[in-house]
């Protein structure tokens, strides 16, 4: 792993972070809190799992894509479409 790639430590603290949000949230639901303050506090998931997704693509280009780019266009062609894809189920 170089520089420019995320730690795992990171990423799994980031991921108890969100999972703690979401306790939140259910814990907040469960309490009949008011709903504008329970959507506020799923809208904190939300933005810590996308950061979360971030943070692992960006891993992922570093570690994976950027090495495996220089070979055959075929399998360039599927890391693209790999990628593409993952932006489309968003």
């Amino acid at each position: 792993m170089n520089n420019n790639t995320i730690k795992k430590d990171e990423v799994l603290k980031r991921i108890k972070i969100a999972k703690g949000h979401l306790d939140k949230v259910r814990r907040m639901y469960e309490d009949g809190a008011y709903c504008p303050d329970i959507i506020h506090q799923s809208k904190a998931v939300q933005a810590a799992l996308k950061k979360i997704d971030q943070m692992i693509l960006h891993g992922h280009l570093h570690s994976c894509v950027l090495k495996d780019l220089h070979g055959d266009s075929n399998k360039n062609e599927k890391l693209i479409d790999e990628i593409v894809e993952l932006f489309e189920k968003t």
